[in-house]
């Protein structure tokens, strides 16, 4: 089991992404979104964390508020998962808000900063130059 994290930081703004694997993805199994846990799980020591949404291997959002394991099927007017016009309803296929093995990326943002910045944590981000774009991979 091994999930990708993209941690949101609300006070500048940047994301920082991070995987983990093994014991660390086992302790989140089973947390749910809206759900708090300590950054020490990720290595983010003095950090606390919320989770905010995620997606499966298929690509099906989380939803919170759909309870159990796995995709369900939901009639939807809104929201996460749900592309159209505000008002009609639509069935559509979405995970449920808890963490299981089929979740690859787990979206989570800051609620408590601990002593080391995320550029400790992380490293710095290289951007390129302004007004320049960023090499392309030759196919």
């Amino acid at each position: 089991m091994a999930f990708k994290i993209v941690i949101s930081n609300p006070e500048d703004g940047k994301s920082y992404k991070t995987e983990v694997d093994g014991a660390q993805a086992k302790r989140l199994k089973g947390a749910r979104i809206g759900q708090t846990f300590k950054g020490d799980t990720i290595g983010m020591s003095g950090y606390e964390l919320e989770l905010t949404g995620g997606s499966n291997k298929a690509g099906f959002p989380m939803r919170k508020g759909v309870e159990g394991f796995g995709i369900k099927k939901v009639l939807l007017a809104g929201g996460v998962g749900y592309k159209g016009k505000d008002g009609m309803r639509k069935k559509k296929t979405v995970h449920t808000d808890q963490i299981d093995d089929d979740i690859v990326q787990i979206n989570a943002k800051i609620v408590k900063t601990g002593e080391k910045t995320l550029e400790q944590i992380f490293g710095k981000k290289e951007e390129a130059p302004e007004g320049e774009k960023p090499a392309e991979e030759s196919k």
